[in-house]
């Protein structure tokens, strides 16, 4: 990694906080259907708006803005949604006014998939029409904010490939494995190609990103739970390590509560951040990726249905377990609507304790 991949400013244990979209649905009244992701003008609007609410409601924790100006925005900073990969590999996307959007499954062949070529994303939708956006936004304004959540191997290929995918590991490894690589090669074209107009290209990802390094690229591992690290070392590993060879600084998100069976093999990755989903074994993690910038996500269900008390006693253990705390960072991702704010400010409370224990 390393440490001058981190910006040398960034704050000390930095926060994130990401609601879901039947939060800001029930909350702000913001509707999640295709217009939210593809219309400039309901993008920004909607950017206003989000900011806003986030300063009202949790202003004293540093979030939001007082007076939110519009702002020529290609993609949401305040949710995830990884849909435009699978939609330029042909998956119809389902879109609804209090979720993220669906890539429909396409169910193509083994022969369909062996016949798959990368597409161009400059002339495919929705690349085609956004590419054409941020030419008027950026005409008007000077400039872009923004990024586009640009997804994960296994999570794309799912969407192509159904179930099988997992099997044919076993059965038909050299299709598996020139499927990712074509999908690799084009989340990595489309990366690229955002973070030269925007200067960010993951925080779509995951908002921690911009609090360590906006140039970041963050690939989406979700699925790979689904497979034996054995199986992950054999085919996707190599692959991934030509993707950190064309874009860094590469970080891995791990959303999957084992992320301890796989930190061996991340560790034959440059990686500059780590995604580590709740449930981990933190200091197993730590002990495998010293030098990695540690996002710590606390668990959405349990800030929904847990009490402060036991908020407060998670964001503890995940710090007392991530050292050294320069690489670390405390999130939770994908709150819902009754998420109590009291939990949030436990959550936040025992983050300012750990940072003034540091000072003193």
């Amino acid at each position: 990694m390393h440490k001058n991949m981190l910006e040398p400013s960034r704050t000390f244990l930095p926060v994130e906080l990401v609601f879901n979209p039947n939060w800001w649905h029930q909350t702000a009244g913001i509707c999640f259907d295709r217009s939210f992701y593809l219309d400039p003008q309901a993008r920004i609007r909607n950017d206003v708006t989000m900011r806003q609410v986030l300063y009202q409601r949790y202003g004293e924790l540093g979030l939001g803005e007082p007076d939110p100006q519009p702002r020529p925005v290609i993609g949401s900073l305040h949710v995830a949604g990884g849909f435009v990969i699978p939609a330029l590999l042909g998956a119809e996307i389902w879109f609804a006014p209090d979720a993220a959007p669906q890539p429909l499954p396409v169910h193509l062949n083994p022969e369909q998939i062996d016949r798959l070529e990368r597409p161009d994303f400059r002339q495919t939708w929705p690349m085609v029409d956004l590419i054409a956006q941020m030419d008027a936004l950026e005409a008007e304004w000077g400039y872009l904010v923004g990024d586009l959540n640009t997804d994960g191997l296994l999570n794309a290929a799912y969407h192509l490939y159904g179930a099988d995918l997992y099997a044919d590991f076993y059965n038909a490894p050299q299709r598996v494995r020139r499927l990712l690589e074509m999908i690799a090669d084009l989340i990595v074209d489309v990366s690229e190609y955002m973070r030269q107009r925007t200067g960010s290209c993951s925080i779509s990802v995951n908002r921690m990103v911009e609090r360590v390094n906006p140039r970041l690229f963050l690939h989406a591992n979700c699925s790979v739970p689904m497979i034996s690290p054995h199986s992950y070392c054999d085919i996707q590993l190599p692959i991934e390590q030509q993707m950190a060879r064309r874009i860094q600084p590469f970080g891995i998100h791990h959303c999957g509560a084992n992320l301890q069976r796989y930190a061996g093999a991340y560790a034959q990755l440059p990686l500059a951040f780590v995604d580590v989903g709740w449930g981990s074994d933190v200091a197993a993690c730590r002990k495998a990726l010293p030098e990695a910038f540690f996002n710590l996500r606390l668990s959405p269900v349990r800030m929904l249905t847990c009490t402060h008390q036991e908020i407060a006693a998670d964001a503890e253990s995940l710090l007392r377990a991530a050292g050294p705390l320069e690489l670390a960072g405390v999130c939770c991702i994908n709150m819902d609507y009754g998420t109590p704010d009291e939990n949030i400010s436990a959550m936040y409370a025992v983050v300012e304790r750990f940072r003034r224990d540091a000072i003193d």
